[in-house]
């Protein structure tokens, strides 16, 4: 078992799914500009939704929390298009963000990446969790992969995939 809170990359260093192929590969500090861009592309109008968007402020919390050796890039065709973050938890499986270029969404890839989240967590006998900002229409894709909420905030929902969930 990982130390509380390690980061630990997918086993699978390439999910097949419907009509695609992704990759994932360790972040670098040269990811820096494409992973601020991607979050600017990926989480910007949610944010303004729930707090409003201050850009200095946002890229020195991105600045200050930039840390590659936890963080996976999604390649499609060898070309960066999204980010991937799980954490191992001693008692589950935390999904701490996936972002997937726009350009990108809404073809699968997330939802092959989440299910091999889910099965690897499945295999460690753990519960996956998260958290989703309420604004987020992510939550929905969580719901239909049975993710069940378990708690709010002001700002998010705690969710969480319980072990054995028939939901694939």
């Amino acid at each position: 078992m990982l130390p509380h809170g390690q980061q630990k990359m997918m086993r699978k260093n390439k999910v097949v799914g419907a009509n695609m192929t992704v990759s994932l590969r360790h972040a670098t500090p040269s990811d820096r500009d494409f992973l601020w861009q991607l979050h600017i592309a990926t989480m910007k109008c949610y944010v303004e939704q729930t707090w409003g968007w201050d850009h200095q402020w946002q890229q020195q919390e991105f600045e200050r929390k930039f840390d590659p050796q936890g963080l996976q890039v999604i390649q499609s065709c060898e070309t960066p298009i999204g980010c991937l973050s799980v954490r191992h938890e001693p008692d589950h499986v935390f999904l701490a963000s996936i972002e997937i270029d726009p350009d990108h969404q809404n073809r699968g890839m997330g939802t092959q990446l989440i299910k091999q989240i889910i099965e690897e967590a499945e295999e460690e006998g753990r519960p996956v969790r998260l958290r989703v900002l309420k604004v987020n229409p992510a939550r929905a894709l969580y719901e239909r992969l049975g993710f069940r909420r378990v708690d709010e905030t002001e700002t998010h929902y705690r969710m969480v995939r319980d072990i054995g969930n028939p939901h694939r």
